[in-house]
């Protein structure tokens, strides 16, 4: 069964209306909402608080940064969210990118032995507290072939992020048929070309500067050109579904049927807003 969740930058909402927002992606049918890590919300405890006042919806941690806890941390969070929601929380775990964790005074390390060890120390880890009736899956974020080699063999699959459909394609003949494949699928509802590119833009600004998105999006055939001025239209159109609602769910089916396990939504229109940050949700619920 494919499933579908939704990722969202929580930052934008106080905390009344992020629980409101939970409870209403709840009541749409999505199995997930997952929580990204920069410099604001702490993913975990705001998993926890979520938790707590929701009765379905799993919450995830996409992703937590392992340069910022160590693996026997991840591991007691891991077993403790667990056991306390009766397994609604997903681990997701990633090594973020080498100038963000500068900033928090962390060395870079060669993502493969980094994530390695990692797990290592995470499996060697006794966390003496009430072992949970269910553990929930653990996923690691992995775009290049050694890295998913190690989510599929380590963990219960892997995470990838702005991606094209042709991307899942690849992964899912990479990782084989038994691992989870969770693809993030970037949409918006926006019919007019000049506001949805330009919206889209802003939201890829970062990561266009980025050197390993450019690695992974030229194995997929795109040039340093399509890297420029914001993006090419190409660039855009392939990595975020835009457009009316049967433009949406057209992305998101394009996802399913190159092999994702589950199709995580990010909605561009997200504001802190449930009057305004629901319309691209509400047009994909199920």
């Amino acid at each position: 069964m494919i499933e579908r969740g939704i990722i969202i930058g929580t930052e934008p909402f106080k905390s009344a209306s992020l629980l409101a927002f939970a409870l209403e992606v709840e009541s749409m049918g999505y199995d997930s909402l997952w929580l990204p890590e920069l410099f604001g919300r702490e993913p975990a405890a705001t998993a926890a608080y979520l938790l707590a006042s929701t009765n379905t919806l799993n919450m995830a941690t996409g992703i937590a940064n392992v340069y910022v806890r160590d693996a026997h941390c991840m591991a007691q969070t891991r077993q403790t969210l667990a056991e306390l929601s009766d397994g609604r929380f997903i681990l997701g775990l990633g090594v973020s990118n080498a100038g963000l964790n500068r900033v928090r005074g962390h060395e870079w390390q060669a993502p493969l032995p980094k994530m390695t060890a990692y797990l290592d120390a995470m499996a060697a880890a006794e966390v003496q507290s009430p072992a949970p009736a269910t553990t929930g899956p653990l996923y690691i974020a992995a775009h290049g072939p050694r890295l998913q080699a190690l989510g599929a063999s380590r963990t219960d699959g892997v995470i990838t992020y702005l991606m094209p459909p042709q991307h899942t394609r690849e992964s899912r003949a990479r990782i084989g048929p038994s691992a989870a494949l969770n693809a993030v699928c970037p949409v918006l509802l926006e019919t007019d070309p000049a506001r949805a590119r330009a919206r889209i833009r802003a939201q890829l600004k970062y990561y266009l500067t980025l050197d390993y998105y450019h690695r992974e999006w030229h194995k997929l055939g795109f040039t340093d050109a399509d890297f420029a001025d914001g993006g090419s239209d190409h660039l855009v159109d392939s990595i975020v579904g835009w457009g009316d609602a049967a433009a949406l769910k057209k992305t998101v089916a394009a996802y399913e049927h190159a092999g994702a396990t589950r199709v995580i939504v990010m909605p561009l229109d997200i504001d802190g807003s449930l009057a305004t940050g629901m319309t691209t949700l509400r047009a994909l619920s199920l």
